[in-house]
């Protein structure tokens, strides 16, 4: 490894360390504002989400077969919102789609 990869590494833990200890020594009383409560409420869903987006639309030997399964998933999970329901309904969704494709 060179150089660069050091900096890199240092500054990519100084950033993980500085989003995690920040909040927790500046912030000292309890939030009551509604709006933030909320959005640091989703950060986690919607970090796991733009993580796992491209991840479900590349997975497949097709783009089109990935946005078919992500599009079951969706309404799957609407209906239902069982995990192994929502999975096994994305898992026909790409079989189908690989099939007539």
């Amino acid at each position: 490894m060179n150089d660069q990869t050091y900096i890199y590494l240092l500054v990519a833990a100084l950033t993980i360390y500085a989003i995690r200890a920040l909040p927790l020594t500046l912030i000292q009383k309890e939030i009551n504002n509604t709006f933030i409560r909320s959005f640091l409420y989703y950060v986690p869903y919607v970090t796991l989400a733009v993580m796992a987006f491209p991840a479900i639309i590349t997975a497949t030997n097709n783009v089109a077969s990935g946005v078919t399964a992500f599009l079951a998933a969706i309404i799957v999970a609407w209906i239902d919102g069982n995990l192994f329901k929502v999975a096994v309904a994305s898992c026909i969704a790409v079989y189908l789609t690989e099939l007539i494709l």
